[in-house]
């Protein structure tokens, strides 16, 4: 899998986008819209912040348990499936969105990479119009056919506030997905909690929903074929048809959470987790698992180190990417911000 930056760094000076299969996503579906209300309200209403208090608040806990880990069916980098036993955790409902991350600015005055000066002399293979402060957005082709896979812009001025640079804004999409955070991001937001993020097992196994047998399409779709998680449905990268109502993010919750009572493991966007990236499992059965050492990660000169991202986004379709299983993974440079990319967050505190 080639780096997401090699392709946006290539062409940002012709004022073209990014073509690598890291965008990834699942179909998005109106379906049971009323189940997911019971717990986090009608998702246009929902403020995007958990109405209760506490170290674990608009959390769920996910029961010790054992699962076969990754897949033999689908991409070479989801090998080899292996057995893992996890322990008991607690794993946010839904994406961390847009009012989360404001209250956390807002109290600790932090600055996103997005939105920080680059640094030439650690990063001197890039071409200045990426030594400017922004982020990584899709852009649609303006041809029919969409050709030569440029869809990806590096916008300077996009940044959290700002997805698609000066000039947009997240106003009245409190109740969205945070995007355009880097992996520092994150894991600042998590700490300010008292969390983490979660390592790539304690993702695919949250995400699984306490479903057993191989990993499957059945989170994207429901048994008649509809979409049931915020995708693209058409053809990508020319036509969205918007069968699942949304064109971009949805707000976190409309859609029918999984067995474990989870929100948008699958779709709307991709989330970090803590792993390092590398291509494929190892064979052996292991005990709460936290990926590769970095030691151990073959980084070629002028790259940048790749964690492991998990779920899929909205601009993920049947015929490109089509990444939206729990056990699909991709990679995402740590320090490249992008708007199909947020995060959620675990905590280790024992089930009271």
């Amino acid at each position: 899998m080639a780096p997401f930056r090699r392709f946006v760094s290539a062409s940002v000076g012709a004022g073209a986008v990014f073509a690598s299969a890291l965008i990834g996503v699942s179909a998005t579906g109106l379906a049971n819209k009323n189940e997911s209300r019971l717990e986090v309200g009608s998702c246009a209403a929902y403020s995007g912040v958990p109405s209760e208090d506490g170290e674990t608040a608009g959390m769920k806990f996910i029961p010790a348990g054992t699962f076969a880990m990754g897949s033999e069916r689908h991409q070479p980098e989801e090998r080899f499936t292996h057995v893992v036993r996890m322990e008991g955790f607690w794993i946010d409902r839904h994406e961390v969105t847009n009012a989360q991350f404001k209250k956390f600015v807002e109290a600790t005055d932090y600055v996103t990479v997005a939105e920080r000066p680059i640094d030439p002399k650690t990063h001197p293979d890039w071409p200045k119009e990426m030594l400017v402060p922004g982020s990584v957005a899709f852009v649609p082709p303006k041809g029919a056919r969409g050709e030569d896979g440029r869809w990806w812009q590096y916008i300077a001025g996009a940044n959290w506030r700002q997805p698609r640079g000066p000039g947009s804004s997240i106003a009245g999409k409190e109740n969205h997905p945070v995007v355009n955070v880097a992996y520092d991001d994150a894991l600042a937001y998590a700490k300010w909690l008292g969390r983490s993020l979660p390592t790539e097992g304690q993702w695919e196994f949250a995400a699984r929903g306490d479903r057993e047998g191989e990993d499957d399409w059945s989170s994207a779709f429901d048994s008649e074929g509809k979409p049931i998680a915020n995708t693209w449905q058409g053809i990508f990268p020319v036509l969205n048809t918007k069968d699942d109502g949304y064109l971009e993010t949805a707000p976190v919750g409309c859609f029918a959470p999984n067995g474990y009572g989870l929100y948008d493991m699958i779709g709307n966007v991709w989330e970090w987790t803590s792993d390092w990236y590398v291509s494929g499992h190892a064979k052996a059965a292991a005990t709460n698992p936290k990926g590769p050492e970095f030691v151990s990660l073959r980084i070629a000169p002028g790259q940048t180190p790749s964690r492991v991202i998990k779920g899929g986004s909205h601009l993920c379709s049947m015929n490109y990417c089509s990444r939206f299983r729990p056990a699909a993974r991709q990679p995402q440079e740590n320090d490249l911000a992008a708007t199909h990319v947020g995060f959620r967050t675990v905590h280790s505190k024992s089930n009271p």
